[in-house]
Order: C-alpha cells, then sequence, then structure tokens
C-alpha cells in the first residue's frame, strides 16, 4: 500500500509542477519577428496553427501556487504578447492597436473558469508581482513599445532576459533620450511611475539599467508615444 502511496505522490508532484513547453511560441517568434522587434503579422495570419496551438498549451496548463515567480513570469509575459498578437490578427490589417474598440479590456481568452482580457494580465497578475521590468517585456503592437523578444521567456533566463530587455529599451534614443542631467522618457515611465519607484527613484531605477551616470536632480520630461504598429 505504502508504495502505491508513494507512486501516486511522485506523480501528483509531477503534475503541480509540470510546466508548459514554450517551444511552439519560441519557434514561432523566431521565424516572425526580426531582431529589432519588428512582427510579421501577414506572415502568422498565413498559417494561425501555431499561434493557436501555443494558446491552446497556455489554456490547459495554467500556473499553479506552487510555481516559482520565474515560471510565473515567464507564463504570463508569454501569454501577454500571444494574446496581443492573436487580437491584432483578429481585425488584420489595421494601422494600430488604436484602431479597436477598447483593445486591452477585451475578455476574449479563457483560462480555467474565467475569461481574461489583457488588461487582467498586465494589472491583475503581473503588475502585482512586484517587477517593474515587465514593462518592457510585455508589448503592446505599436512602434514605441519595448520591442518583441524574437525568442519566448524562460524561467531559467528570465533574469537575463528581463534585465537585457530593460536595457535596450533604455538604449533606443527614439523611445529614450538620456543624458546626466536630462531625462526625455517613454511615457511607460509615466503611465506606471508607482511601479519603478517601489523600491527607488526612477532616476534611479534608470540609474541601475543605463550606461550614463544620471545627477540627482536630473529633469524628467516624457515623448510623445507612435502606436502604429509595430510591423
Amino acid at each position: 500500500m505504502k508504495f502505491y502511496l508513494v507512486l501516486f505522490t511522485i506523480f501528483w508532484s509531477a503534475l503541480i509542477y509540470a510546466q508548459p513547453s514554450h517551444d511552439i511560441w519560441n519557434n514561432l517568434l523566431k521565424a516572425h519577428v526580426s531582431s529589432n522587434g519588428n512582427v510579421d503579422y501577414q506572415g502568422i495570419q498565413n498559417n494561425t496553427e501555431d499561434l493557436e496551438n501555443y494558446i491552446s498549451v497556455l489554456q490547459n496548463n495554467m500556473p499553479t501556487e506552487n510555481w516559482a515567480k520565474n515560471e510565473k513570469l515567464a507564463y504570463w509575459i508569454n501569454a501577454y504578447n500571444a494574446l496581443t498578437i492573436d487580437l491584432i490578427l483578429r481585425h488584420y490589417p489595421i494601422n494600430s492597436i488604436k484602431e479597436l474598440k477598447k483593445p486591452w479590456d477585451q475578455p476574449l481568452w479563457h483560462f480555467g473558469d474565467k475569461t481574461m482580457s489583457l488588461n487582467d494580465i498586465e494589472h491583475k497578475i503581473l503588475r502585482k508581482m512586484g517587477e517593474p521590468r515587465i514593462h518592457f517585456a510585455i508589448v503592446c503592437a505599436s512602434v514605441s513599445c519595448p520591442k518583441l523578444l524574437n525568442e519566448a521567456y524562460t524561467a531559467d533566463a528570465i533574469e537575463q532576459q528581463l534585465s537585457k530587455a530593460t536595457q535596450e529599451f533604455l538604449s533606443d534614443s527614439s523611445k529614450n533620450k538620456i543624458s546626466k542631467d536630462r531625462l526625455e522618457l517613454s511615457k511607460i515611465f509615466k503611465w506606471f511611475a508607482k511601479d519603478f519607484k517601489a523600491n527607488n527613484s526612477l532616476r534611479g531605477f534608470i540609474s541601475l539599467y543605463s550606461n550614463v551616470e544620471i545627477a540627482p536632480k536630473a529633469k524628467i520630461s516624457y515623448l510623445d508615444y507612435n502606436w502604429d504598429l509595430n510591423e
């Protein structure tokens, strides 16, 4: 009897800790997203089966409370980006995600017994995890957004991936202009100011991921946001 109990415990533990494979998403990104983050929406639309299969994998393998933080981060970042592309393709061709009515509030996807929107994932899940770098990993399908990484986020690599995404976003002069005494920043830093000030000042956060030494009283302003589609 004890033998069967041990086998059941091992089997159940494997189910609890099982992680969904992000291979389909990784291959799709490598095939249809450039190193600059430009998305070939037409190419994905020509064969949406891979995207649909990946979303199904996510829906059937939701995180449990036993998952580690990095496992949850990778899952929900990948989910957000895959669902954003799915949203665009439902209406493609379009010039901007802003052409859609309340795009981030559309409850289009079923996860467990809930229908979820992009805002649900961003505000009710990811932001509550206390990791401000998620704002440079989730992508709103627009030119001024951080670039879409052309590989899947994974639990093992996510620390390096998030730091790289943050550093590349800050060093992109089309999105942020950073000098010692003046910071002309993406409006992402304005919209989510609370997230970046949680454990540090905004200037302090930027100093961590920029090669520029930021003056304590550097002037801060915000650039216009380009909502054109990131293709």
